[in-house]
């Protein structure tokens, strides 16, 4: 009965920690990978409009920080995680949402890299309630974008990767209290 007991914490132990981090009702990995390198999660929270719950977003980092500047500007392994909340989400909404956020992240200096971003948007044309995507920075090849698990294009360059994690962590960000909550606060 005692070993039962053990076998049975040890796995309830081992399942919570690979899932571990609660946003917004969605339930994040504790640690994703970008290439070779470990990710921890630093931080997240939901997206709301018009008071409904959007998105939940996590970040992740190879340590946590709560250097927003810091954060975008480097070149180094990172990565967004991001989870559909509502089914009122169109990708039309999606894609104009994404839009305004790179336009913000750029200062309206969006024009250098639009082709990137058009290529970008274009992952959230068959979105849906539940829908995970993740935008996985790895220097030297850029984003890699995955819907679930499945790889849908990577976008080069640290310009688009400084722009894209602006969205959430820029001087105007998407939403200040989940800007906060992303950089652990």
């Amino acid at each position: 009965m005692r070993k039962a007991f053990v076998v049975v914490f040890a796995l309830f132990f081992l399942a919570s920690s690979v899932y571990a981090a609660d946003v917004a009702g969605v339930t994040m990995p504790d640690t994703m990978k970008a290439g070779d390198t470990d990710l921890v999660f630093n931080g997240g929270g939901k997206r709301t409009k018009f008071m409904m719950k959007v998105y939940a977003v996590g970040l992740y980092l190879k340590q946590k920080s709560s250097d927003a500047d810091a954060i975008m500007n480097a070149d180094e392994p990172m990565a967004i995680r991001l989870q559909i909340t509502s089914g009122l989400v169109t990708p039309d909404k999606m894609k104009s949402a994404i839009d305004e956020g790179f336009e913000n992240a750029t200062g309206g200096n969006v024009a250098p890299i639009q082709a990137k971003v058009d290529a970008f948007t274009a992952i959230f044309k068959d979105l849906s309630n539940g829908t995970v995507y993740n935008f996985i920075y790895v220097p030297g090849k850029g984003v890699e974008v995955y819907k679930g698990d499945n790889l849908s294009s990577v976008i080069q360059g640290l310009d688009f990767k400084k722009a894209l994690f602006g969205i959430w962590l820029g001087k105007k960000p998407a939403q200040n209290d989940l800007k906060a909550l992303m950089l652990g606060k």
